[in-house]
């Protein structure tokens, strides 16, 4: 099935999102309804929140939906919304890792696009058997890589590529946390419990929870892809099946050294992902944990700081539409988040009009979600195997 067209008039509407994931207990569901719902272009109006058919009534009576769409499984929702007249406009996935290629490839099968949670699936073969079913569907699809959508990583973005710090030199990005420095998967934490499970998580702990988070960063500022690595990961803590520190050295395809770090087993540490990239007129530096401001630095010359506002001439204009606020009023991770969305949106009406989308969307697709898994596999084999450096394919080297 296609969507099928819908005229100027019902464009004015907000898209009709269905979910799948997000029931009770979970944490990244809600984020993503707020976060699709922040500008009035997307609304929840469906979803499969749960395995167990109460729990998702109960998760879509706390979302607000028509009881009557709060299915059982995701195959109710693909099916029974595609049999309706007014159906979701596209499916968004946050569940498990385990499950995102079987919800992805039907979703995409029966004519929905497809926005993800990362990882876009559990292992490297099922990434590249999405990229075949999007090719063969020519379906839409998005990976919710959040950090791409703040302004000042937006703003990072385009001074590395219009050459502003020069030739990169080195890229140093650390992503670390302290929530899984005890064995809180025995607990009955429902959020470490599938992390820490191989059959949920897939191969990786951190390293795929986190560690691509940093990994898909660094590639996104630079413009340059990582060509080998020589990655040490470990289970620090005992008895966990999937690795909880990483520590991982790049060589990017120009030539430059990089250093990803990523634990969340390093007590104390929140969200701190960081980003720092030198080259040889300047360098730069951007912390999620203070996302609206960028630091950049200069050979004999006093540092720059730059903030995160809608009001600015200095920030790039493709950075400064992203801010939805003046000069010293902060925006955090749902506002970034909620970019994603709107992009995603523009590529999803303009599918359903037939047009081309006004702007080149940044939304990371499968071609990104493909270089994460193989990040993921390379590291996390290396590792075992203690390789040292090995190569880290192209995706277009990926069958």
């Amino acid at each position: 099935m296609k969507l099928e067209s819908k005229s100027a008039a019902e464009h004015l509407r907000p898209l009709r999102m269905g979910m799948v994931g997000g029931g009770p207990g979970a944490f990244i569901g809600p984020v993503h309804t707020r976060a699709a719902a922040l500008d009035g272009q997307i609304e929840l109006a469906a979803g499969a929140f749960s395995h167990d058919a109460r729990l998702s009534k109960q998760a879509g009576a706390s979302y607000g939906i028509d009881p009557d769409r709060a299915y059982a499984s995701y195959t109710d929702l693909i099916e029974r919304e595609r049999a309706r007249r007014d159906p979701v406009d596209f499916v968004v996935i946050v569940t498990p890792n385990h499950l995102h290629f079987a919800i992805a490839s039907l979703a995409l099968e029966s004519g929905f696009p497809v926005m993800s949670d990362k990882p876009a699936t559990a292992t490297l073969q099922e990434a590249v058997a999405l990229r075949d079913c999007i090719r063969r569907t020519d379906g839409l699809y998005g990976l919710t890589y959040t950090y791409t959508g703040y302004p000042l990583v937006r703003e990072a973005r385009e001074r590395c590529r219009r050459g502003d710090l020069g030739a990169i030199r080195k890229v140093v990005v650390e992503y670390p946390q302290g929530w899984l420095s005890t064995r809180l998967e025995t607990t009955g934490s429902k959020q470490a419990a599938w992390r820490t499970d191989p059959t949920r998580a897939g191969i990786g702990g951190c390293i795929g929870d986190i560690g691509i988070h940093a990994f898909n960063i660094a590639e996104f500022v630079t413009g340059h892809r990582v060509k080998s690595l020589c990655a040490d990961l470990a289970t620090v803590m005992p008895n966990r099946a999937l690795d909880d520190d990483c520590n991982v050295l790049l060589r990017f395809d120009n030539g430059a050294p990089g250093v990803l770090y990523a634990s969340q087993i390093s007590l104390g540490e929140r969200n701190g992902l960081r980003l720092r990239v030198y080259g040889d007129k300047g360098a730069l530096d951007w912390s999620q944990e203070d996302p609206n401001r960028l630091r950049l630095q200069w050979l004999e010359q006093p540092d720059q700081i730059l903030h995160a506002a809608s009001n600015v001439t200095y920030l790039a204009e493709s950075s400064r539409r992203l801010a939805r606020l003046p000069l010293g009023h902060p925006e955090g991770f749902i506002e970034a988040l909620s970019n994603l969305y709107g992009e995603f949106a523009a590529q999803v009406r303009a599918r359903q009009s037939g047009q081309a989308a006004a702007k080149a969307s940044l939304v990371p697709t499968i071609e990104d979600g493909l270089r994460s898994m193989a990040f993921i596999q390379s590291a996390v084999g290396g590792s075992r195997a203690n390789a040292g450096w090995v190569e880290l394919p192209a995706a277009s080297e990926m069958t």
